[in-house]
């Protein structure tokens, strides 16, 4: 990629774009360049590293009010910005993993069994 692409690709915009890739300019990174500037945990993955991975379509947010410890609180923030997100997944990690939840008895049920 020429020096000249990259500062007018850097010019559009210094501001993360609320998720949305340029995919217009990442296109256009070449492997070797990809590879340079990894981050070192990522680099020399093995082959197979991806192998086991799944697909996973964003669903839409709810927003919500949910009480936890505040050191759980402090922990998560402490990890640095979205980790609001950081906290759904690993919620969403233990309800993938968890067994599927049997439903509870409604209120007809258990005055009958009284």
């Amino acid at each position: 990629m020429s020096a000249e692409r990259i500062r007018s690709a850097s010019k559009r915009s210094d501001q993360p774009s609320r998720g949305r890739a340029d995919l217009t300019r990442l296109r256009l990174i070449k492997d070797a360049e990809i590879a340079r500037t990894a981050p070192p945990e990522l680099r020399d993955l093995p082959d197979d590293f991806w192998a086991g991975s799944e697909l996973v379509i964003p669903v839409a947010k709810r927003a919500i009010s949910l009480r936890v410890d505040a050191d759980v609180l402090e922990w998560f923030r402490n990890l640095g910005p979205r980790y609001q997100t950081r906290m759904n997944a690993v919620l969403r990690s233990y309800m993938t993993r968890a067994p599927k939840p049997r439903r509870p008895a409604t209120r007809r049920s258990r005055k009958g069994a009284a």
